[in-house]
């Protein structure tokens, strides 16, 4: 093997954490290099470095663990063309144009909060704390309660895989679309979500596989 490196060089050079190539490895995207007979570190070499790299950037480009297998297959099948590929990031490319839909549709909204600011004076009188309060209000009736009235629950876990304020965001919506989920705050710089559920339409071990499926992978909150 030319240039082994131990799996900390290995995600040094990648750019990702030790944790995200593991989490690749039980994915099946990549292969766990053997351990060596005398109990040594196990080796990654250039082209599974390369492979890393082609799979975070594929990631930050909005694509699935799912869409970056097929991408990954298309590699290796000599009977696919860029046709195959450009399919892919067409399709892609449509799901963005919606999501930038729904952010311009955000901006919008802001837009007209900080206009009707006054800028200055005190804090009671901020027309965007009022606003966001009385959305907030809408949004969530009691703090311990849903609008059938049935208790929620709230849970944290570390996320592992995101590499933006954005993935962050994409956390957020796809847990948010999940049934029984009422709030969801994810942080990129702490790598956690905090989400308050409704016990009796879903459960943790379900909110973690769809961060899973969205591309990322979780980890016990301390």
């Amino acid at each position: 093997m030319a240039n082994p490196m131990t799996i900390a060089r290995a995600a040094e050079r990648a750019g990702v954490g030790v944790e995200t190539i593991r989490f690749y490895e039980r994915r099946g995207l990549i292969a766990q290099p053997p351990k060596p007979r005398d109990g040594g570190y196990r080796h990654y070499d250039r082209e599974t470095v390369e492979r890393i790299r082609f799979i975070r950037q594929a990631q930050e480009l909005g694509f699935s663990l799912r869409e970056i297998e097929e991408l990954l297959a298309l590699k290796t099948d000599r009977q696919a063309d860029c046709a195959d590929v450009r399919t892919q990031a067409v399709t892609k490319r449509q799901e963005v144009e919606r999501k930038i839909g729904q952010l311009e549709e955000i901006r919008s909204a802001l837009d007209a909060l900080i206009a009707a600011c006054p800028g200055g004076g005190d804090l009671s009188a901020c027309t965007i704390m009022e606003a966001l309060s009385q959305r907030r209000a809408t949004a969530t009736p009691t703090p311990s309660q849903n609008r059938s009235g049935n208790m929620e629950t709230r849970t944290t876990f570390k996320i592992d895989g995101m590499h933006c304020d954005g993935c962050a965001r994409t956390v957020e919506a796809v847990l948010l679309s999940e049934p029984g989920v009422s709030e969801v705050g994810a942080s990129f710089n702490r790598r956690e979500v905090a989400i308050r559920f409704d016990p009796a339409a879903t459960n943790r071990d379900r909110l973690e596989r769809a961060v899973v499926r969205a591309g990322y992978s979780t980890m016990e909150s301390s």
